[in-house]
């Protein structure tokens, strides 16, 4: 039998009926199209699917669907502002290179955003705790760290970082 749920998703209002078995993966991108979030493990071991339940990063792979009534979710689709504007994050992993092959890409944004938006000044020890459990195959830590690292002083020194169109 299915439940009805309320919640946000990327600022939008969203009341549907999901199944109780189903997780926020596969909610997000089987009933709802966000395939930014990306199946990788099925386990909540690589962090492919990283997603934002109420600000924290979660794993969507593991976290019941029916968990979000009456919570906010952002994915990697709702970084971006309506105009095309890319978030600091978005724009400094294409400036640093770090984006490879691009699959683990989404899970660590979203795990960096979660953190920046605790502490917007991280030390990199912190970086690298906070993206500890998203991992990446072609091995771009490094672009990643630093990537994380500028768009940190984009955002604490508001506006340093130029706004970017997305494509």
């Amino acid at each position: 039998m299915k439940k009805e749920i309320s919640f946000v998703l990327n600022g939008n209002r969203m009341e549907m009926e999901v199944d109780p078995f189903w997780t926020l993966l596969e909610l997000l991108r089987e009933e709802l199209e966000m395939t930014g979030t990306k199946y990788g493990c099925g386990s909540g071991e690589c962090g492919a699917c990283t997603v934002l339940v109420n600000g924290k990063a979660v794993n969507a792979c593991l976290f019941p669907a029916v968990e979000i009534d009456g919570a906010s979710v952002t994915t990697i689709e709702g970084l971006a502002k309506g105009s095309g504007e890319l978030h600091p994050l978005q724009t400094a992993f294409i400036e640093q290179g770090a984006v490879q092959c691009g699959y683990c890409t989404p899970g660590m944004i979203m795990s960096a955003k979660a953190l920046l938006d605790e502490n917007p000044n991280p030390t990199e020890d912190e970086i690298r705790h906070a993206l500890a459990g998203n991992f990446c195959r072609c091995t771009g830590y490094v672009q990643i760290i630093d990537a994380v690292k500028a768009a940190s002083h984009a955002i604490t020194t508001k506006g340093e970082m130029r706004p970017r169109k997305a494509e």
